[in-house]
């Protein structure tokens, strides 16, 4: 297999509050973008919001299921003044502030909020990876 992701692929509880959510954040929808599900260009990845029900039928299984996902998305940006701006933009947007943005003991500086439907995405800045002018990030 090659190491390689193309779609991140929410399953929300209600389509439309989402799309209006990261409509709020300045995301705009693909072309590609059905009644049934929200495309979006994400640097090189593509990422998706579609009904949770019908993201578990289409998988064979149980939709149910609550709390921590076990699996956190990510924003770098570049500086902690750019952390604190994301957070705020997030919060406006209408999400959930998890964590303040605080220093890392690793040398970084993030803080988490959580979309309408509790993904929960960090705001983060790392001084050891290079974010490229397209947005992409450049791992070490």
């Amino acid at each position: 297999m090659q190491q390689q992701i193309h779609f991140i692929t929410l399953g929300v509880a209600d389509l439309a509050r989402s799309r209006a959510f990261y409509k709020a954040l300045g995301w705009q929808e693909s072309s590609a973008s059905q009644e049934a599900i929200a495309f979006y260009q994400a640097g090189s990845l593509a990422f998706a919001l579609f009904q949770r029900e019908a993201l578990a039928e289409d998988a064979n299984v149980p939709a149910a299921g609550s709390g921590f996902a076990g699996f956190t998305l990510a924003h770098n940006v570049e500086s902690e003044a750019a952390v604190l701006a994301l957070l705020d933009e997030a919060v406006a947007a209408g999400a959930t502030l998890v964590r303040p943005a605080d220093k890392v003991f690793w040398g970084g500086f993030r803080g988490y909020f959580a979309d309408p439907d509790g993904f929960l995405w960090e705001a983060c800045y790392n001084p050891f990876v290079t974010l490229e002018a397209d947005g992409s990030l450049r791992l070490p």
